[in-house]
């Protein structure tokens, strides 16, 4: 497989070292996108970007390198590490919710194989070159698992540790990665002789549902609130998956990318937990449709919930505890409810479909 780089063409590691080489999976995302381009304002850094299809034009441009290939396929990945000496990753590969209740086992296999993979080789690659690997990966509030919604109502926010117990194979597949990470990252061969010292540097933020103005969803379980909103910015009418009352935390996808760059360079010693809440404001879905209403007067919203897809969604916390990455390095939302929609997702998603 031939390296590209921003020039086109190939381009040895060895002959234009960075003090940082960041490894992305799952690159051809809008999450990647926007990690690319935030991290490629460091002129120290090398970026090697990954993914099962090519990526848009314009993330590939900002990449030193791309490689097409499978996050499963342990010997690539292993090729890449060690190709690129490595010293960050973020992993963003995965199979989401919905479609990972489509095809559970293959699920398990990208979601924890993958991960795996990459885990194991970051230790490898940690002992023998003397330093920690960063490694940082996006979980999920999938992961928590609430058995009625009398007692989602009634936990409110909740905090890292509580409520763990997914009712989806994408929830437990992150789950069970947040443990593999943080036992690598402490852990890792605790009995054996030849251990060593060097141990991999895992950090890890539970996203809430993103709304993302520039591009369309793709069907994900928390997809109601930004389909909502293309169906009404296009002049389509919408039909919700979810009740009015539904209510989840949520984040714009500028201040995913910035958490996820933030977190990724904070200090380690700052930092007294693996696994970190993140989220921005709690809105319902009957409130998200009254702004949608008024800023397109003529959107025509109605709710059909999907009693498969309205039981996962209200298996989720209404709102989560963000007060321990705030606490640890100064996490803090940027937009309120009424901000987020005023300052960037109407704004943005009417400049989309009048360049459209």
């Amino acid at each position: 497989m031939i390296p590209v780089c921003r020039e086109g063409v190939r381009m040895n590691i060895d002959e234009q070292p960075g003090s940082r080489s960041v490894l992305i999976t799952g690159a051809s995302g809008e999450i990647g996108h926007g990690l690319i381009k935030g991290l490629r304002v460091h002129d120290d850094i090398h970026i090697v970007a990954t993914d099962l299809k090519e990526l848009p034009e314009d993330t590939h441009g900002l990449c030193d390198e791309v490689h097409v290939g499978d996050v499963c396929d342990a010997s690539l990945m292993q090729q890449l590490i060690a190709m690129h000496e490595v010293t960050e990753i973020y992993h963003l590969a995965a199979l989401l919710s919905s479609r990972a209740e489509h095809v559970p086992e293959v699920a398990h296999e990208v979601n924890v194989g993958g991960t795996f993979n990459l885990l194991k080789l970051s230790a490898s690659h940690s002992a023998s070159f003397g330093r920690p690997v960063r490694f940082i990966l996006p979980s999920t509030i999938a992961v928590y698992g609430m058995s009625s919604l009398a007692q989602k109502q009634s936990v409110g926010a909740v905090s890292e540790g509580d409520c763990n117990e997914p009712r989806t194979m994408y929830g437990c597949n992150k789950l069970y990665c947040e443990h593999l990470g943080r036992y690598y990252s402490r852990h890792y061969r605790s009995l054996a002789e030849d251990r060593g010292t060097t141990m991999i540097d895992f950090r890890c933020l539970r996203l809430p549902g993103i709304i993302a103005a520039e591009t369309k969803p793709t069907g994900g379980t928390s997809d109601f609130v930004p389909e909502m909103l293309h169906a009404a910015a296009s002049g389509m009418p919408y039909a919700s998956f979810v009740r009015e009352d539904t209510r989840i935390p949520w984040m714009t996808m500028p201040e995913c990318i910035d958490s996820m760059l933030q977190i990724g360079r904070a200090d380690e010693g700052s930092l007294k937990h693996s696994v970190y809440n993140v989220s921005s404001f709690s809105a319902s879905a009957g409130e998200v449709a009254d702004m949608v209403r008024a800023s397109f007067p003529g959107a025509q919203i109605e709710f059909t919930p999907d009693v498969d897809r309205q039981a996962i969604v209200d298996s989720w916390p209404e709102d989560v505890d963000v007060s321990s990455a705030h606490d640890d390095w100064g996490f803090s939302p940027r937009w309120g409810h009424e901000e987020a929609f005023s300052q960037y997702i109407i704004p943005s998603i009417r400049t989309h479909y009048t360049q459209a």
